[in-house]
C-alpha cells in the first residue's frame, strides 16, 4: 500500500518540476543543476508523501503561481480578491522559501508541504512579496519552473515607501519600542537618503531586470495595486485572463466599507475585509521632501516603464 501511495503520489507532483535551461553562462548552469539535484533528494522522503495525498482526493502540488511582490503593494488583498475564485487554492501565510537559505535548504519537499491542499483543476498559489526584490529569487523559481505564471503587483514608489515605513511603525508600537521618524530615514546630509532600504525596493526597474533574465515579460503579469484599491474588479478581471481563469469573480464580490476607508470582499454572502493592519494612514511628510521624493524616483519609472512597455499613473 505505501509503494501504492508513493507511485501515486510521483505521478502528480514530479511533472510539476522543470528541468533547469541555461541562464546566463555555463558555470551558472552547473551550479543551478548541483542546487537542483541537491532539492530534488529531498523530495524522496517517503513520510512527506504520506502526507501530501487527502483521502478526498486533494493533494499538495507545487505552486502553478506565484504573487513575487511587491512589498506594501497589495499583495494580500490580491490573494485575498483572486481566492474568491473556486480554481484557485491559495497558501495561508508567506513561505519565503526562495529567499531565505534556511526555508531553501530544505528542498522542494519542505516547499510542497506549505502548500495547500488542492484539486487538480485549481491552481495553486503562494505569495512572498520579498521575492521581488531578492536577487537569488528569479533563478531559483525557473530552476524549479520555467513556465511558472508570476504575478507583480506594483503602487506608486513613493507612496510605498511611505507604507513600508508605516508598516515598520506600527510594528515597533506594538511592541513598544521607539521608532525614529521618517524624516531621520529620508534624509541624510541636508539631502535625500537614497540608501534607505524603503528607496531601493521601489527602484522596480532593477528588480525587474532581474527576473526578466529568467522568464519573459508574457509571463509576468503587473498589477496597478493603485487601481485595485480604487476599483478591484477590472484589474481582478485581467488577472483571470492571464491565469487562463475561466471568469467566476464578479463586481458583486466587492462593496466599499465607508468606515474602513477600502473595498472588502462578499463571497457567498459572507462578508468579510482585511486585517485592521491594513489600509493604515501615512505619517505627514513635509511637501518639500515629497516633491523630491518624487523628483528622485521619476527617471527611475521612466525606464521601467520602458522595460515593461507600458505606463502607470504615478507621480
Amino acid at each position: 500500500m505505501a509503494a501504492f501511495l508513493l507511485g501515486a503520489v510521483l505521478l502528480i507532483v514530479q511533472p510539476q518540476i522543470v528541468p533547469s535551461r541555461p541562464a546566463i553562462n555555463s558555470k551558472a548552469e552547473t551550479s543551478s543543476q548541483s542546487v537542483q539535484r541537491e532539492l530534488l533528494k529531498k523530495t524522496s522522503q517517503k513520510n512527506d508523501f504520506k502526507e501530501n495525498i487527502h483521502t478526498n482526493g486533494s493533494c499538495r502540488q507545487l505552486p502553478q503561481t506565484i504573487i513575487i511582490g511587491v512589498r506594501k503593494g497589495g499583495t494580500r488583498a490580491l490573494l485575498e480578491m483572486l481566492s474568491l475564485h473556486p480554481d484557485i487554492a491559495a497558501a495561508e501565510s508567506e513561505v519565503h522559501f526562495f529567499d531565505w537559505e534556511d526555508h531553501y535548504r530544505n528542498g522542494l519537499q519542505w516547499y510542497i508541504n506549505q502548500m495547500p491542499f488542492s484539486y487538480p483543476h485549481q491552481i495553486t498559489v503562494e505569495k512572498t512579496p520579498a521575492y521581488f526584490t531578492s536577487p537569488k529569487v528569479p533563478e531559483r523559481v525557473h530552476n524549479m519552473n520555467q513556465s511558472m505564471r508570476l504575478l507583480l503587483i506594483l503602487r506608486d514608489p513613493s507612496e510605498r515607501v511611505l507604507s513600508d515605513y508605516t508598516q515598520v511603525f506600527y510594528n515597533h508600537m506594538q511592541k513598544h519600542k521607539p521608532y525614529p521618524s521618517i524624516e531621520q530615514f529620508l534624509i541624510k546630509d541636508g539631502e535625500l537618503n537614497v540608501d534607505y532600504k524603503a528607496i531601493n525596493r521601489s527602484l522596480y526597474y532593477i528588480h525587474m531586470q532581474n527576473w526578466l533574465k529568467y522568464f519573459p515579460l508574457d509571463r509576468i503579469h503587473i498589477v496597478d495595486g493603485d487601481k485595485l484599491i480604487k476599483d478591484p474588479f477590472p484589474e481582478i478581471e485581467k488577472v483571470e485572463r492571464f491565469l487562463k481563469l475561466s471568469p467566476q469573480i464578479n463586481a458583486s464580490n466587492f462593496y466599499f466599507n465607508k468606515t474602513k476607508g477600502f473595498y472588502c470582499l462578499r463571497d457567498s454572502g459572507r462578508e468579510r475585509c482585511l486585517h485592521e493592519s491594513k489600509g493604515r494612514a501615512h505619517p505627514q511628510v513635509d511637501t518639500r521632501l515629497l516633491e523630491k521624493l518624487h523628483e528622485y524616483f521619476h527617471e527611475p519609472n521612466k525606464k521601467f516603464f520602458e522595460l515593461v512597455g507600458r505606463t502607470f499613473d504615478w507621480h
